[in-house]
Formats: structure tokens, sequence, C-alpha cells
């Protein structure tokens, strides 16, 4: 690891000693696969049930992983971190609605976002995903070109004013939006729309951003042919760059529907479609950066890049990101070095938010080195304070 991630005071400087042994405790539970697979059986059962588990997830794994039920409740955890120059995506956690009132609620909650980031410094971007706005299905079947009879037409109308509705108020708010990935199988149709977003609103600046997710290789291609539309039509393009988050769905399906997986054959293949990925946006001025990324050596190779191409820290067009809980020793080491650093910071209901923990436990259980890194780190702090 770089010696910059290996300052563990700056990087746990906010945790009181009480929360650093939380975090201790909490990682060295989900590092138990079993535990973690029981764990999630007995959660869902006991929400289901309606027992009263919600005082005990909220004061361990939710209060870790997300910043409160509401904006408001997610203040304190806002300010804590701007005081390190850490800022905040907030993420409205909720999943898996699916009808037209749910889609307006989100709408409403986006915009009502953009009036709280509006109103502070801390929180620069606002994010929403494309099944918050509509239906997967709709979007599959967009996106596979069929025919929509006059009910998914008017369906899918909807669909495209709420993305022009909260595109059109991030650009008169100057406050760039992050637009999630989803399933390959819907995100032709995400991809056309954020597009034509892109093209309405990013002529001066990139206000709207799509996600490329780089464990599918197809990808970088995808961004090349996209950067000749930006040159051919005069606008920017801003991309938040991950590695990706649905992979055995994906490689079930495919394997299930008889078509290639869209995944790279393996872990290796995928850090070098990201780090090519990087190296291509750095390359030109026309396109902004948010790097989500957990991996110390696309961090490192993002900074040396900037400094290649001679990108000051501070330029708005870099952003290196994390989610809030995880890998604080890249968040707040680069934050004090001067780099833009923003923490998704996700919020909502302690039920409704469950799939996104469960997700969240499951993914530091199977991502190899990820569940040791924090449990490595969280022991070197723990020693230092003790000496």
């Amino acid at each position: 690891m770089n010696s910059i991630f290996q300052d563990t005071k700056v990087a746990f400087s906010l945790k009181s000693d009480s929360e650093l042994e939380r975090a201790y405790f909490l990682f060295k539970m989900i590092q138990n696969e079993p535990l973690v697979r029981i764990g999630t059986a007995v959660t869902n059962f006991a929400l289901k049930a309606h027992l009263p588990v919600e005082s005990l997830i909220r004061a361990s794994v939710f209060d870790h992983f997300c910043g409160g039920t509401t904006a408001t409740d997610a203040l304190p955890v806002i300010d804590k971190m701007y005081s390190k120059n850490v800022h905040s995506v907030l993420d409205y956690s909720v999943e898996g609605k699916e009808d037209e009132a749910q889609f307006d609620a989100a709408l409403a909650m986006g915009l009502k976002l953009l009036e709280f980031s509006k109103e502070k410094q801390a929180i620069p971007f606002t994010v929403f995903k494309p099944t918050g706005f509509g239906r997967l299905a709709l979007y599959e079947k967009v996106g596979n070109k069929e025919v929509l009879n006059q009910e998914e037409t008017a369906e899918w109308n909807r669909v495209i004013n709420r993305y022009d509705t909260i595109c059109k108020k991030s650009y008169e708010y100057k406050i760039p939006v992050l637009i999630d990935a989803e399933e390959s199988w819907m995100q032709n149709a995400a991809d056309d729309l954020i597009e034509q977003m892109m093209e309405r609103y990013n002529k001066d600046q990139a206000i709207v951003f799509n996600t490329l997710q780089l464990y599918r290789w197809d990808r970088l291609d995808y961004l090349k042919a996209l950067h000749k539309k930006a040159i051919a039509k005069g606008y920017h393009i801003g991309m938040k760059l991950v590695r990706g988050a649905y992979m055995e769905k994906e490689r079930e399906r495919s394997e299930e529907k008889g078509y290639p997986s869209p995944i790279c054959k393996d872990k290796e293949a995928t850090d070098q479609n990201y780090n090519d990925t990087l190296h291509y946006m750095m390359s030109h001025d026309n396109m902004a950066v948010f790097a989500g990324t957990h991996n110390e050596e696309s961090s490192l190779l993002l900074m040396n890049l900037m400094e290649e191409n001679n990108i000051n820290k501070a330029d708005f067009r870099v952003w290196f990101g994390q989610l809030y809980g995880m890998s604080d020793h890249i968040s707040y080491n680069l934050a004090a070095a001067g780099y833009n650093i923003a923490k998704y910071l996700p919020f909502g209901p302690v039920r409704d938010v469950m799939p996104y923990l469960i997700r969240r436990a499951e993914e530091n259980t199977s991502v190899s080195g990820q569940t040791s890194r924090e449990l490595s780190l969280l022991k070197t702090e723990r020693k230092r304070r003790k000496v």
C-alpha cells in the first residue's frame, strides 16, 4: 500500500475509541461468510415479522454504513466529515419500489435533496438510480427497441420527464447529478436517455454524469463512442467510474439465457479495464470523472495522471469517491492532501435501507481483501492509540 494511505491517525481521526471498537467488531463479524448469510436471513425474518430489531440494527450496521433515517438526521455526519474536507453525496437508499406513486416520490426526494445541497457546500453532488424513476422491465423493453403500447409509451414519457426535471434543476443550480448504473439488460435505455440529458445540459461543463461499471468488458468502447458524439455535438462528458455491483446476477442470467457474459473474465481484467478508462478520461479536456473506488492502486494512478496532465488537485472535474463506512484510509488521507473527496452517504428508514445494508455486508464478505484490509487498518489504529 502506498504510504499516503497508511496514516491511520488521519484515516480514523473522526472516530472515538468506542466507534473504532464498533467498526472493528463489525468487520470481524462480516469476515465470517456463514455468519453473514445467517444474519441476513434472521434479519429479513425479523423485519418481515415486525419484531423490534430496528434499534439493534441502527446501533450496529446501520449507523456504520448510513448517515441517518432522513437528510436532516444525516447533517451531523455531513458536517463532521466536512470538517476534514470530506464531502458527502446524499443517497436515498430505498430500493425495490415499482409503482408510479413511488417514482414520483423519488423525483420529489431528488428535488428536495437538490434544494438541500444548494445550501450546503459540503454536498457537491446529488444522485439517483434509474429504477427509482421507472420500471426495470420498461427500460429493458425500450433498450431492446421493442414496440411499446399506448400505456407503456405514456409511462416511458413520464420517465423521460422525471430525468429532465431533475437534470434541468441540477443545471440551474450548477450541482452535478450522478446517475447510477444497474443491470446490463436495462442499461442501454438508461444510457440513451442520459446521453440526451448530457447533450442538453452539459454544454458548458459536466452537470449530468452517467456511471460506467467497469467489470463489464464493453464499457470503455462505449465511452469512446460516446466521446465522438460529444465532440461532434459540443458537450462535456461526466462519468462516475465503478467496478460494479451485480456480478453474480449478470453471470447467472447470461448462462441461463445463453448469451456471452458481459463481465470481465477475472478481477485482473476488471482492474485493467478500470485503469485504462482512467487513462482515457484524463487525457481529454471535455471530460469530468468521479472515480468511485476502494482500490489503492487505482487511486494512486489517478493522482499520478493528474500530475502528468497538470491538473490541479482541487480541479472540480476530478473527484475521488468511496462509500461511507468503508476505505477511510483512502478518503481522509486524500482529503488531507488536498484532493476532492466525496463519500456516498446513504439514508432512509431502517427497514427500507436493509437491502442496501445486506449488499454492503455481502460485498465486504465476497470482495477479496476488502474486509481484511479494513481490519488490518483498524488494528493498527487501535494499537497506536494504546501506546
